[in-house]
């Protein structure tokens, strides 16, 4: 059989050669004009990222070519080959049939008042370094700027795969489960689709946070940098800080706080201290928007909803989502407290069994979670299939897993807001379900039908 893959790679090669040659000479001959004589843009797709998304899939089927061709992969890591292509080979396919990404626009538009000399446009909710990162790249334009935040986030995608699997494995689930479980996961997704729809930086985000997770406690350094990096990208990341802190390690508290400081003065270098007050003004300017949207599913936008049926004062409602999200702290902290005391998911350290819920709190927190925050989740969830036990739990636990992440985007009141619950209710099972008496029946029920598939 491997000679036949090497016949097909050495075809691939030589298709691969004859297309750069062929574009070579038609550009060196006529120039752009001419190469616009052999390519198409349909009027619903977007040129560029066709381009990419074909380039990308073409080059990824020669390494998966290559890689059959020598030997490289086995049964020991079969799973998980076939697994990577198969989720990258089917995104690739969805991103290319979009048109319009979102939220990039934010995020040049502030990149382009930095490199104008403007202050940040009251749009940007970010802290100062992706935009004094993306000012770099204003030079390329609007299509340019987009076609390098849709490849990177690309490659955060098929590095969230193997940080996924990795991550899953570090908290004891075999590893055929583990490749199982992230390929299903990846292929039916609303807020991983919602995030690389619009070019968020959400997964570039959990990337970093699975990776500070994964080199913790080996490399103090690189996990302290990587959180670091993700808290300035998105803020909210700062909450699970507290889980490192329960280590005591100062090592790493060390490494985190001269990692933070020393990011966080390059914007400073860029552009002046008043930078970091604007993304302050934003921020407060973000607490006070007064009307409900349903892909916002916090409860600052939930409780606005009641307002002009009510006729609550907008004050009484900024008071009451705060009561909330006290509330839910409350919830978090108890909840998080249990699950360390009792080493829930892992019988070793604490910041693994805290992490879990201090993602919930981490995602309801904000005064806006659209639809896309869900993908922060992650953990939360899938590790709760470790602990459940009960069927009847397990029936509540799909219907949360079905609101969160299978569940298309939609604009239905109250139905919109299942994506605020249902965090909420895996909390609740992650209390209740504490005390990890014995194995779950799912992990070892799944994991002896995997063995006998690969018998």
């Amino acid at each position: 059989m491997g000679k036949y893959f090497r016949y097909t790679l050495n075809i691939w090669c030589g298709a691969t050669g004859l297309v750069l040659v062929s574009l070579a000479v038609i550009y060196f001959r006529n120039g752009v004009t001419g190469l616009n004589l052999f390519i198409q843009e349909w009027p619903l797709s977007n040129l560029a990222v066709t381009l990419a998304a074909t380039t990308v899939t073409w080059v990824l089927a020669g390494v998966l070519l290559y890689l059959l061709a020598n030997g490289k992969i086995n049964k020991s890591n079969a799973w998980q080959t076939f697994g990577f292509f198969l989720v990258m080979f089917v995104y690739l396919n969805i991103l290319r049939e979009r048109f319009r990404y979102g939220d990039y626009h934010y995020y040049l538009e502030a990149a382009t008042a930095l490199a104008n000399g403007q202050p940040l446009p009251d749009t940007y909710l970010y802290l100062p370094l992706w935009g004094t990162l993306l000012r770099f790249l204003v030079p390329l334009g609007d299509q340019g700027v987009m076609i390098v935040l849709w490849l990177v986030n690309i490659v955060a995608l098929g590095a969230f795969y193997f940080l996924l699997i990795q991550t899953l494995e570090r908290y004891n689930f075999p590893r055929r489960i583990s490749v199982l479980i992230t390929i299903l996961f990846l292929l039916i997704n609303t807020p991983l689709m919602r995030t690389l729809g619009f070019l968020q930086v959400n997964l570039m985000t959990l990337d970093l946070i699975l990776l500070s997770i994964l080199t913790y406690p080996k490399n103090n350094f690189l996990s302290a940098l990587a959180l670091a990096v993700a808290v300035h990208l998105k803020t909210s990341p700062a909450v699970i800080v507290l889980g490192f802190l329960l280590e005591f390690n100062w090592r790493w508290m060390f490494w985190f706080g001269v990692s933070f400081l020393g990011i966080g003065l390059f914007p400073i270098a860029m552009h002046g201290v008043d930078i970091y007050l604007q993304f302050v003004n934003n921020t407060i300017a973000l607490a006070q928007i007064p009307d409900t949207n349903f892909h916002d599913t916090s409860f600052d936008s939930f409780l606005r909803f009641f307002n002009p049926f009510f006729g609550i004062q907008i004050a009484q409602t900024r008071l009451m989502a705060l009561g909330a999200k006290v509330l839910l702290l409350v919830a978090t902290l108890l909840t998080m407290t249990q699950n360390v005391r009792e080493r829930s998911f892992l019988r070793e350290g604490r910041l693994l069994n805290a992490l879990p819920s201090l993602f919930v709190f981490m995602t309801l927190a904000s005064p806006i979670v659209w639809d896309h925050h869900g993908i922060f989740l992650t953990l939360t969830f899938l590790l709760m299939l470790k602990l459940i036990r009960s069927p009847g739990h397990w029936v509540v636990f799909m219907a949360a897993y079905f609101f969160e992440f299978m569940l298309p985007s939609f604009d239905f009141f109250p139905w919109s807001y299942g994506r605020l619950v249902a965090p909420m209710v895996v909390l609740w099972l992650m209390f209740a379900f504490r005390k990890k008496d014995e194995p779950s029946s799912f992990i070892v029920s799944v994991d002896q039908w995997l063995m006998k598939l690969e018998s």
